[in-house]
């Protein structure tokens, strides 16, 4: 396979007037959603929280991957999804923000306050009119859209089921040991036990066949408890780990964790991306 150059993150440049960031928050807040109707039959919304400060990365959501940036990779094949009835991505930069006006998608601005993609989400959350909310990662520019509806069919079919996501069985063995592969274990219901970066379980006696899988870090929230959960501390264990979804479990939500086969490639850090042009 021929080797791309690797292109920096892209530069927004100067935007024109219909472009310019508004201030849609303060115009919105007095929106309400539809209530008594069923999640079937509510709007189903997909955000994809950006920020351009990532702490492994810086800028990317803007790193250009097959001469786009990776964040509309993210959100074109997030449009494809049979279930949301939009999708829209919500950042604190001005420049993924007219980045994604430029290339023709949805974009909200939020505060910078945010520590978590869940709280980003959230802000934009409360003046949403619909019923089930989606955490779409940025940094998952091939994600499945046939991932999104496998995600959220949980809640469609359970409506009092809260929270739900995705996990694929790991077959690299390398990934295991990967601090940046998020490891999780369920119940017997397919409910998540613990999420880690750890390897999980720990195999103390060498037990030969033992599965671990991958969480693929797409979250699926009815509103009202994503509104909720953006009021709650950050636990405990989600500062050590640095995983969000911990506080759910920490605070006794349960999370539905629904196994696919199909895999969705992550781009944490400079030489992950690399790996991608190979």
């Amino acid at each position: 396979m021929k080797k791309q150059k690797l292109a920096p993150p892209a530069k927004a440049g100067v935007k024109s007037e219909k472009n310019k960031i508004t201030a849609p928050l303060s115009s919105r807040r007095g929106e309400r959603r539809t209530v008594g109707a069923s999640r079937g039959e509510g709007k189903i919304i997909g955000i994809i929280p950006a920020r351009y400060a990532s702490t492994r990365y810086p800028g990317k959501a803007l790193a250009m991957i097959k001469g786009k940036p990776m964040i509309q990779h993210v959100w074109e094949n997030a449009s494809k999804s049979k279930l949301l009835d939009k999708v829209i991505v919500a950042t604190d930069d001005k420049r993924i923000y007219n980045t994604v006006v430029d290339f023709g998608g949805n974009a909200e601005m939020t505060l910078s306050k945010h520590k978590s993609g869940t709280d980003r989400i959230g802000e934009i959350a409360k003046w949403m009119i619909c019923d089930i909310v989606v955490n779409i990662q940025g940094d998952e520019p091939f994600i499945n859209p046939l991932n999104i509806d496998m995600a959220i069919k949980p809640l469609l079919d359970d409506e009092n089921l809260n929270v739900s996501t995705l996990c694929y069985k790991i077959k690299d063995k390398s990934e295991i040991n990967n601090p940046n592969i998020v490891k999780v274990v369920c119940d017997k219901d397919g409910c998540a036990l613990l999420f880690s970066r750890n390897p999980i379980p720990y195999n103390r006696d060498n037990i030969k066949n033992i599965n671990y899988y991958k969480h693929i870090g797409l979250y699926v929230y009815g509103r009202e408890y994503l509104l909720k959960l953006i009021k709650l501390k950050q636990s405990s264990l989600e500062k050590a780990e640095q995983l969000e979804q911990l506080r759910i479990l920490e605070n006794g939500e349960k999370i539905k964790v629904v196994e696919t086969n199909i895999d969705s490639i992550s781009i944490d850090t400079i030489e992950d991306l690399k790996k991608l042009h190979k």
